[in-house]
């Protein structure tokens, strides 16, 4: 992980005004704290995201959830432990299909828009910060002057689950065939083709196949070919097929189409890291691509992080909506973040962004179960099982259900809050006595709050 001369450098935004939302469209709904990350480890973007933050590039954003118009909470889903529902086997059959005979549904897929981070999240980049004092700052030894400061209370860490999970590669040649022929279309006018027999459930022609073999068999074996319509029982317990499973079959040996997967690093301010017990790819940020035939058709960002993969956003050409590609992806994400816990077992979770019940089309999101909502008091991670009723209720909500619970990260003495001055780090105790006078305590300490009180100790706050 990062050593000790590492560290995440950013400037505080506050509050601000509203803006426009993205998602209901009010013009001055959307609330959000923000700050822009000059350089940033993976371990304290863990730790951000853990407390209701998002990056949207470099821009880093905490949504102000009991005053925004559309409350954005952050969800995680267990990587190891997901099952793909019906709807994801449809995405992944509906792949296959396009892969093995080049069938392209129509319409425009299932609608999931592939928005993990607004487009209007807040300001970009400050116009008044010299970056070459930032980059080149130099970073003092700050023992002496936390010595200074009272001592902090120590707090509990949140300890990850684990598992065991398989793995998928990262490269992969698609494709199945589906054995149906395509009927003729009826006549404009004429409705259904009266020639043609009525259209059958699937599941309906496959208990009647068996039944027919289990017929064929016992005519071999000179038994009675009147056969009880109730199938036989099976011999072991049947075992759900792995999410891998579904990938590698829709993506067969032989097919007409050919899709490929390419990783390679992607501008952030995320610092590139690697670690012993780390994934082989390191930490950081990505770009995933998508290639078709020899084309891209999509790309995802994400973040490879200390206990998770962190869904950033795709963006997929528009040809190929009714493929789903967001969802698609989604699932190809999961199967990744199973493979790196191979390699880093505490890294077993994939986080989606932000679940807003309040707008339909971000539901979709709840699906990948089993998955958590991050409580917006707490900032402990609830069943979202738990959450969906008092989301149906109000907007807004406390998911922890102990009245009691509190923030235990909180932030108890903003004096040792770090800051960048003068190309020198100091704790804001420090920095208060130099800039006598100074009247930016009360930023600091909602600041502080924000980031919680582990942050507040290793991440610099810039001033000029």
């Amino acid at each position: 992980m990062a050593g000790n001369k590492s560290y995440t450098i950013v400037e505080y935004f506050g509050g601000g005004d509203g803006y426009r939302c993205g998602y209901c469209k009010n013009d001055k709904g959307n609330l959000s704290h923000g700050m822009w990350s000059h350089t940033m480890t993976v371990q304290d973007y863990q730790d951000l995201i853990d407390r209701g933050w998002r990056r949207s590039g470099k821009y880093v954003y905490k949504p102000i959830m009991n005053k925004t118009c559309c409350p954005q909470y952050t969800i995680r889903c267990h990587a190891l432990k997901f099952q793909p529902s019906k709807s994801h086997k449809k995405i992944l059959k509906k792949m296959s299909k396009f892969i093995s005979k080049g069938e392209l549904p129509k319409g425009q897929g299932d609608g999931e828009p592939m928005d993990s981070v607004s487009e209007e999240a807040g300001p970009r980049e400050p116009s008044e910060v010299c970056h070459s004092k930032v980059k080149c700052a130099a970073i003092t030894n700050i023992q002496k002057e936390l010595t200074e400061c009272p001592a902090n209370t120590d707090v509990q860490k949140e300890v990850a689950g684990d598992a065991s999970g398989s793995g998928t590669s990262s490269k992969d040649s698609p494709s199945v065939s589906d054995g149906r022929t395509t009927a003729e279309a009826p006549k404009q006018g004429m409705g259904a083709d009266p020639s043609r027999p009525p259209c059958r459930k699937a599941k309906d022609l496959r208990k009647e196949r068996r039944l027919q073999k289990e017929q064929m068999r016992q005519h071999a074996d000179g038994v009675s070919s009147i056969v009880s319509p109730t199938p036989p029982a099976p011999t072991q317990t049947n075992q759900p097929k792995a999410l891998e499973d579904f990938i590698n079959e829709s993506l067969p040996d032989n097919s007409d189409h050919c899709i490929e997967f390419r990783r390679f690093l992607c501008d952030s301010p995320l610092e590139a890291e690697h670690s012993p017990d780390g994934p082989e790819v390191g930490y950081g940020s990505f770009h995933q691509q998508y290639w078709l035939d020899g084309r891209i058709v999509a790309v995802g960002v994400i973040d490879i992080l200390p206990n998770c993969v962190s869904s950033v956003y795709l963006y997929y050409h528009p040809d190929f909506a009714s493929l789903s590609l967001g969802s698609y992806s989604a699932l190809r994400e999961i199967a990744f973040t199973r493979q790196l816990q191979k390699q880093s077992p505490k890294l077993c979770y994939y986080y989606l962004g932000f679940y807003i019940h309040s707008c339909p089309k971000m539901r979709y999101k709840g699906q990948y179960r089993p998955s958590d909502l991050l409580c917006p008091e707490t900032y402990v991670w609830v069943p979202i099982e738990q959450c969906i009723p008092r989301l149906e209720s109000s907007r807004y909500a406390r998911l922890n259900q102990d009245p009691d619970a509190g923030d235990a990260r909180v932030l108890k003495d903003v004096g040792r809050t770090l800051v960048l001055y003068r190309r020198t780090v100091m704790p804001f105790a420090v920095y208060s006595r130099k800039r006598k006078g100074s009247s930016d305590e009360a930023e600091v300490q909602q600041y502080g709050s924000l980031i919680g009180q582990d942050c507040a100790q290793r991440i610099l706050l810039y001033r000029a």
